[in-house]
């Protein structure tokens, strides 16, 4: 077991709290399941998912900086379950800690910013952590397998990483960037299988859905086919854009590429629920679009 207990700053991003609050309940649950302690940022702002830079560097940096700072202010490295949360503000953390060194004075002009509003100054001593690279590097792969109490077995699920949790910091955690298993080990790590697939590392096509809507879905779908024709249960991404545009749009994605999919997607702690006794309800399969009875049929578990 690890040493216990784990605590975080939480930062459960927007998406979470919105369109798939299922994600919010289910990472509430499985933590405290295991034990591990989340103290939520309630002030934070939106990371803005990479579009706060199109406008403005300086405007990416300085609003989260001012995330980081909170986490900061508690001493605690500063946990997300977003792979876009995890790429804005991983990479912002990298940035500024590197400016330390070689540009103090851009450092100094964001914490300018901050203490004109009366925020604390960033001074980089905190980690910006996915939920995923938690449960394989601080809680660890043996004690969360130690911790399964429902059997996963003959479970086929396919890793869909999304595209931010893979255009990594100058050193991914955890992982290669090229070749990733991490989400495969854990997948392993609850007793499902994991199943590899072309385009477990691609986009899924959410950062141009508001644009070029069908070039988006023929994109997922695309991912999706190659899924189902692997002979997958189900995918299971740490991102809920990848899962917004994977699975929510399931029904617009088929009326695109003219085929049936009804492929289900778990967000990664749900998989992980599931695999520690919790219940489905409890999880918010209910939640899902595309329907999970064909998982839980296969767990032996009630409809949720």
């Amino acid at each position: 077991m690890p040493a216990l207990p784990l605590r975080y700053a939480y930062f459960p991003g927007c998406v979470a709290q919105g369109a798939c609050r299922e994600l919010y309940q289910s990472t509430a649950a499985v933590t405290a399941a295991l034990g591990i302690e989340l103290l939520e940022l309630k002030k934070a702002a939106c990371c803005g998912s990479g579009t706060y830079k199109e406008d403005s560097q300086l405007l990416e940096d300085t609003v989260n900086a001012r995330n980081i700072a909170l986490a900061e202010t508690l001493n605690l490295p500063l946990l997300t379950h977003c792979s876009t949360c995890q790429g804005v503000i991983g990479h912002v953390d990298e940035r500024l800690k590197a400016a330390q060194e070689d540009d103090p004075a851009y450092l100094e002009q964001v914490n300018q910013f901050l203490t004109q509003e009366g925020c604390s100054p960033y001074r980089g001593t905190s980690e910006v952590k996915h939920l995923l690279w938690v449960l394989v590097g601080d809680y660890g792969l043996e004690a969360l397998r130690e911790r399964v109490v429902r059997s996963l077995s003959g479970l086929r699920c396919g890793a869909f990483y999304g595209c931010y949790l893979l255009r990594p910091l100058s050193t991914l955690p955890y992982d290669d960037p090229v070749a990733p298993r991490s989400l495969e080990s854990v997948i392993e790590a609850v007793g499902a299988t994991a199943v590899d697939y072309p385009g477990r590392t691609q986009c899924c096509g959410w950062p141009i859905s508001s644009y070029a809507t069908e070039t988006s879905f023929q994109m997922a779908g695309k991912h999706l086919q190659s899924a189902i024709a692997a002979g997958m249960d189900c995918l299971v991404t740490p991102c809920p854009l990848c899962h917004l545009n994977l699975e929510s749009r399931q029904p617009e994605i088929e009326k695109v590429i003219g085929a049936s999919l009804n492929l289900p997607v778990l967000h990664l702690p749900q998989l992980v629920g599931l695999a520690l006794g919790l219940d489905p309800a409890v999880l918010g399969l209910e939640r899902h679009v595309v329907s999970l009875q064909p998982v839980l049929e296969k767990l032996r578990l009630a409809a949720a």
